[in-house]
């Protein structure tokens, strides 16, 4: 008589869990020694951010980024808007009349208090920047093409605007198209006394003013999505607007309007302000109870747990959810956004932007210069 074999122990594979029961399933690898991810990441780290940028040909600038499996194609299109065109917009003369090299210390310190708030005023209300998102690409399940706008791409879209006004980024100079006319060529009028008077009388030569504006519309289109979104968004702008050259251009007075240079020599670089760094968190409660002192992590084992960048598995885990932008060039904190929850408390906050902070060289590097760190 046959022996039948013992039957085998019902298993799965990991994937099939982790859609059976998802949060056992993160917590069970939260919950392990050393705590990973399903990802193999630790709760603290970040994904690899690359850059390829120059990627079009056509826009004025443009880069691909990629976070994990997260991509993000980022194409930047500068348009002239003329000043005339602008409903009750008046064009302001030049009012620096202080001969060169004169001290000018109270002008000066006004300048630095009140330009760089005034220059966002202006840029938000002619808006000179216009930045639009794109999802409904088939860049996951949840966003097929043919699509209307969903409500998370006209939030990013929201989002990204915000940042690009409260970081100053773009300066408001390098968006203005002057008209500075040749100045009027010496006669021998003003050293003759007898026409002293006929030359108070004579129009002065034209001020310099501005004439048009470029207007930059920043369109973001998501190749693929896996968590990360709006951190993946604002790199690839980063990196576009970094990329961005805009062409020479001129006011013709005798055609009037304002003229390109064909050529890309003659083209000048966008210089931007400052590097604004961006860095997510989610807050995967778990089982456990209440903040431990294992910090960020939770490396104690009972949760929650904050996790860094979390892939879109993740965060349909997370109820709570930290975005921190920090200044590239002085650390400062730009701006913190928080909601779903309570377990982010003063401290969690610190050592969000403290890692943050610690991203600043990898994104200095790679969008800078367009190579993989």
């Amino acid at each position: 008589m046959a022996i039948a074999d013992a039957p085998h122990p019902l298993s799965f594979p990991p994937l099939t869990y982790a859609k059976l029961s998802p949060g056992p399933f993160l917590h069970a690898h939260l919950t392990s020694t050393p705590p990973l991810r399903p990802n193999t990441r630790p709760p603290s780290a970040f994904r690899p951010l690359s850059a390829h940028p120059g990627s079009l040909t056509h826009p004025h600038g443009s880069a691909v980024v990629r976070i994990g499996d997260t991509a993000v194609v980022c194409g930047v299109r500068a348009e002239v808007l003329r000043a005339e065109d602008i409903a009750d917009y008046r064009p302001t003369a030049t009012d620096d009349n202080t001969p060169a090299g004169a001290p000018n210390t109270k002008k000066a310190d006004i300048a630095a208090a009140t330009s760089t708030r005034e220059e966002t005023h202006t840029a938000a209300a002619l808006n000179l920047l216009v930045p639009n998102l794109e999802l409904q690409t088939g860049c996951s399940p949840a966003h097929l093409p043919g699509a209307p706008p969903s409500a998370l791409a006209q939030s990013l879209a929201h989002r990204l605007l915000t940042l690009l006004h409260i970081t100053h980024l773009v300066p408001l100079s390098q968006l203005q198209i002057w008209h500075r006319p040749a100045a009027a060529p010496s006669t021998r009028a003003a050293e003759d006394n007898d026409a002293d008077a006929a030359d108070d009388e004579r129009p002065g030569p034209e001020e310099a003013r501005i004439k048009a504006f470029w207007v930059l519309y920043i369109d973001v289109l998501f190749l693929s999505l896996d968590g990360g979104a709006f951190d993946a968004a604002w790199a690839a702008v980063l990196a576009a607007l970094r990329d961005t050259a805009l062409p020479r251009a001129w006011w013709d007075a005798e055609r009037g309007a304002v003229v390109c240079s064909p050529l890309r020599a003659e083209a000048r670089k966008l210089v931007l302000r400052g590097w604004p760094v961006v860095g997510s968190f989610g807050v995967f409660e778990g089982g456990g109870g209440g903040v431990g002192a294992g910090g960020v992590g939770r490396e104690g084992g009972k949760g929650p747990w904050i996790l860094a960048d979390p892939d879109d598995f993740e965060e349909g885990l997370c109820a709570e959810t930290v975005t921190v932008v920090v200044d590239g060039d002085g650390g400062g904190v730009l701006r913190v956004e928080k909601g779903g929850g309570g377990v982010v408390g003063v401290e969690e906050m610190r050592e969000c932007v403290e890692m943050v902070r610690g991203r600043v060289g990898e994104w200095r590097e790679v969008l800078g210069r367009g190579i993989r760190c």
